[in-house]
């Protein structure tokens, strides 16, 4: 089983003046200790379920950039896009930009969006949750088109591309995988099944995954696509070390069918914490 890392807190020991030294020497050991991904999240003010918003956080593509230039190996990706965030062509560019500059090693996460204060804040739309998922549908359909042999028009309800040219195109072939963030069982786990070569649930629980799990091979069944042919992805940030029977609950998510735990660190001190993880967890998910 692999494991991946979450870089999802800035808030580093250094301050902000090290946050950049403290990026390159986290991703460094996550690579190093085995970690198979690394991500990021994709805000521009910290969550409030987690924090201060004024906390520090910086783009995601301009910081996943930054970890491609100083690795090798790892998969790297955010996890994930809020759709509203960018134009959907500008985004194809910008994945694919990231694809090219890191020897196709990314992958393209996507969701709904959902942080509304942020959108407020910064003057950005936020359409109602319907809309958010319409124009999803249609990103995915553009970045499909701009990563293929048609560099024609888009219409779509929300988009009108008059040319979908982009130059060059990803080094991954056909296209950086597209992973689906989130665990709606009605929109979000039918657009993974339409679209998705990675689906990443927000929930570690054996319970709810194994829920989501038979949903998504439902609306496999339903779409014409391979079930299997999907990665599964437990987002894992939560789980500690130091609590008994963590090694129990990630082989009952691999019994589950889940590829890749994605672990997080930990603010004011995410080297120490990801070197702990290398040391203490990765070769034994490993193993599983």
């Amino acid at each position: 089983m692999r494991t991946g890392i979450h870089y999802w807190n800035y808030t580093t020991p250094g301050g902000e003046a090290a946050i950049a030294e403290d990026i390159v020497a986290t991703a460094k050991v996550a690579e190093d200790g085995g970690f198979d991904q690394f991500t990021v999240m994709d805000h521009w003010f910290q969550m409030d379920a987690t924090g201060d918003a004024a906390q520090p956080m910086l783009e995601a593509y301009t910081t996943l950039g930054f970890v491609a230039a100083h690795t090798s190996r790892l998969r790297i990706g955010p996890l994930v896009v809020g759709v509203t965030y960018r134009h959907p062509g500008l985004l194809a560019k910008t994945a694919t930009t990231l694809d090219v500059l890191s020897s196709g090693r990314s992958f393209f996460g996507i969701g709904a969006a959902w942080y509304e204060r942020e959108h407020a804040a910064l003057g950005v739309p936020f359409p109602p949750i319907a809309d958010r998922f319409e124009r999803l549908e249609e990103t995915l359909r553009i970045a499909k088109q701009m990563w293929g042999d048609d560099d024609g028009p888009f219409e779509g309800r929300h988009y009108r591309l008059a040319q979908t040219l982009n130059s060059p195109q990803p080094v991954a072939s056909p296209h950086p995988p597209i992973m689906i963030g989130g665990k709606g069982k009605r929109k979000t786990l039918r657009l993974a099944a339409q679209f998705a070569q990675i689906v990443n649930f927000t929930s570690a629980d054996p319970e709810e995954v194994a829920e989501l799990l038979d949903v998504l091979r439902r609306h496999c069944d339903d779409v014409g696509t391979d079930y299997d042919a999907i990665e599964k992805q437990a987002l894992a940030g939560r789980l500690n070390p130091d609590a008994p029977g963590w090694l129990d609950q990630v082989k009952r998510l691999r019994d589950l069918g889940i590829d890749l735990v994605v672990l997080s660190v930990r603010p004011d001190r995410q080297l120490e914490w990801v070197e702990r993880l290398a040391t203490e967890v990765v070769p034994r998910v490993a193993e599983l």
